[in-house]
């Protein structure tokens, strides 16, 4: 269960995550050896939206891509809107896809990856909200638990989460991915 030791992953997120959006994945990838670290636009403590707090470890000013070997983003629909609006978080999403590097998003948080522009040609699922936004970026949008494209992993809602977990286990076990680009 120690495939993912070596492996640091940056979960992106700031006040109003979906709980279990930020703490399952976070338990799924330090489970199979991989350290957690969380990215936020301002440091201390940011509160899910069922009150869940988490410690930043990071800001957007901080982060580098070349820091990490994943990307997860946690979704909340206040987590999701917000974060959208910093422009270095864009920057660092956009970053991670340029460096070929899996990423793991679900429910609102794949709102970020329209202004990231990162989504031309792509296949991905999010809360159904969404999708006209997903497919004004350029992807192509479907209704299933997880979906897997060349490194990007998504979903729906935290029911998706187990299906979720797996696969973007098994994605950041392979490492980078030539397809995935910004």
């Amino acid at each position: 269960m120690s495939h993912l030791t070596g492996k640091t992953v940056a979960f992106l997120a700031t006040d109003g995550f979906e709980d279990s959006e930020l703490t399952s994945p976070w338990q799924a990838v330090t489970e199979h050896g991989a350290t957690a670290v969380l990215v936020s636009s301002g440091s201390g403590t940011i509160t899910g939206k069922n009150g869940h707090e988490a410690q930043v470890d990071r800001t957007t000013a901080d982060a580098s891509a070349a820091d990490f070997d994943a990307l997860v983003l946690p979704g909340g629909v206040a987590n999701g809107d917000t974060i959208r609006l910093d422009e270095q978080a864009v920057a660092f999403v956009r970053d991670v896809f340029a460096q070929h590097k899996p990423v793991g998003v679900i429910c609102h948080g794949g709102w970020i990856l329209t202004d990231a522009d990162v989504l031309h040609g792509r296949t991905l699922t999010s809360y159904p909200s969404l999708r006209t936004d997903l497919t004004n970026a350029g992807a192509t949008w479907v209704d299933e638990e997880v979906v897997v494209d060349s490194g990007l992993v998504s979903s729906r809602v935290p029911d998706d989460l187990p299906a979720f977990n797996a696969k973007l286990v098994e994605e950041i076990g392979e490492g980078e991915h030539a397809e995935q680009t910004a």
